[in-house]
Order: C-alpha cells, then sequence, then structure tokens
C-alpha cells in the first residue's frame, strides 16, 4: 500500500518531473489534434489528472503517461465536439438550411465502427496497446517512441505490427 507523500514532495515532482513538458505538450496537441480549438485546457487537464494519479501511486514515466493523458483528454474533446458540434455564425443572411452532414445511419455505423475499434484496442496486451496508440493513432515517430519507452525501434515495429493485426482479426470477427 502507498503511504501518502509529503505535499511538498509532490509538488517537487511535479515541478521538476512533469510542468517542464507543458511547451512540448503543447506543440505536440496542436500538431496532433489541430480540431483542438483550446491546447492550453488540454494541457492544464492533463497536468490535473497526472496530479491525481500520483497522488495514489508512483509514477515511472511522468512524460509518458503526461502524453498519453494529453492524447486521451483530447480525443474526448474531439469526440465531444462530434456529438454536440459548435458552430458560429457571422452572417445569418447566408446560412443555408440545407443539412450536408451524414444521415443518421451513417453517422451510426461510423460511430459503432470507432467504438469496435476502440474495443480492438483495449483488447491489446498493455505495451502493445501504449505502443500502437503512440503511433498509429497519436502518429509519434518511431524512433521517438523508441526512446522514450527505452526499446529498440525493431521492438517498436513489431509491437505495431502485431497490434495491426490483432484489431484486423478482432474487426473481422465482427463483421469489418
Amino acid at each position: 500500500m502507498n503511504t501518502p507523500e509529503p505535499a511538498s514532495d509532490h509538488t517537487r515532482w511535479f515541478v521538476e518531473e512533469v510542468h517542464p513538458h507543458e511547451a512540448q505538450l503543447k506543440a505536440y496537441v496542436r500538431g496532433s489534434y489541430p480540431s483542438v480549438r483550446d491546447v492550453d485546457d488540454v494541457v492544464q487537464e492533463s497536468f490535473l489528472r497526472i496530479w491525481r494519479v500520483r497522488a495514489g501511486q508512483s509514477i515511472t514515466s511522468a512524460r509518458g503517461l503526461l502524453y498519453q493523458i494529453a492524447r486521451h483528454v483530447a480525443l474526448d474533446l474531439i469526440r465531444h465536439e462530434r456529438v454536440s458540434p459548435i458552430l458560429s455564425v457571422t452572417d445569418l443572411a447566408n446560412v443555408s438550411v440545407y443539412d450536408q452532414s451524414p444521415n443518421a445511419a451513417t453517422a451510426a455505423c461510423t460511430c459503432e465502427e470507432i467504438e469496435l475499434l476502440a474495443d480492438a484496442i483495449d483488447t491489446l496486451p498493455a505495451r502493445c496497446r501504449e505502443i500502437f496508440l503512440l503511433r498509429k493513432i497519436s502518429r509519434m515517430p518511431q524512433k521517438e517512441i523508441a526512446r522514450m519507452l527505452k526499446i529498440s525501434e525493431q521492438t517498436v515495429q513489431v509491437q505495431v505490427q502485431r497490434g495491426m493485426k490483432r484489431c484486423e482479426k478482432f474487426l473481422a470477427q465482427r463483421g469489418l
């Protein structure tokens, strides 16, 4: 059982291990998720979540977890935007009444496919899933993943291929 660390140690850890990644994290979110409107919100929410995780357990790679959290926060925001988009209108006279978005059936199928893909990814072994998400979803370079996780580039490549095969098999078993 983890004993809570003194607040000053927790704060020092945050200042030394997490906060220095702020600028890089903002650039990563901006580049990887251009549809996210408020990058600062993603970063702040990521800081809050990693702070909470650290309060309950030790963290071996603050940077890796921080990027993983930011990715999840950004994807959640993007999903939320797709469900309830906010469109700004500057000239009401030019607003078209015709809805060009996909019909309900198409949208439902797309949502189901995304959910199935998420389920497929969730079935991957933890390390494989982490590498797969970094490479395929976050589009992080193989070399960077290898450096960040302290593994060889070959291991990254093999894990991504295994993840792809397992996801394909999972989806095929469900008719996709």
